[in-house]
């Protein structure tokens, strides 16, 4: 945290290490909510990409209120919803997505992997978004609920009710296919 204020500073007095120190430190967390998000890796690195430069521009005058890290990826979260859910959702293919997992050599173990991770993510992609969106700010991201009420404007009990309904609905989807 106290990284984060000292880099936004040196980024606000003009240097430009600053801003190549942040994207470095937040580019993968940044990068894998938008694909989780998206379920798109193209758009979501086009994301990544113009939420940065949107970022860099701003810089000099941002006041956060929260952690810089929380910022970064509540602008992510905040224009995969805009880009069009309908959009994103009907270009999913999972098939484009990196599957996120220990590395293994074993082409049984990854193939295993690499259908499990399907799956959940095809029960992910039926959920409502709001549901889909707290359950990857918050397991995939490690905001907590706090963070995410306050990035989107809602009441902690609200986020935490998205949460539990998604994730009851999760387990049910999976058990019907198990």
């Amino acid at each position: 945290m106290f990284e984060d204020k000292w880099l936004l500073w040196k980024l606000k007095n003009g240097s430009s290490d600053a801003l190549c120190r942040i994207y470095k430190k937040y580019k993968n967390n940044m990068l894998a909510l938008a694909v989780a998000l998206s379920n798109n890796k193209t758009v979501a690195e086009d994301i990544v990409h113009d939420c940065f430069v949107s970022f860099a521009k701003l810089a000099t005058g941002l006041q956060l209120r929260n952690s810089l890290k929380s910022y970064l990826l509540t602008s992510i979260a905040n224009r995969v919803r805009n880009s069009g859910r309908d959009r994103i959702k009907s270009a999913l293919d999972v098939e484009d997505m990196e599957i996120a997992g220990p590395a293994s050599n074993q082409p049984e173990r990854l193939a295993m992997s690499n259908e499990r991770a399907g799956k959940i993510n095809s029960a992910l992609t039926q959920l409502p978004y709001e549901q889909q969106e707290v359950i990857i700010l918050h397991f995939q991201s490690g905001l907590t609920f706090k963070e995410i009420a306050e990035s989107q404007s809602v009441s902690v009990n609200t986020i935490q009710s998205r949460y539990r309904y998604g994730l009851d609905k999760l387990r049910s989807i999976l058990d019907g296919e198990v």
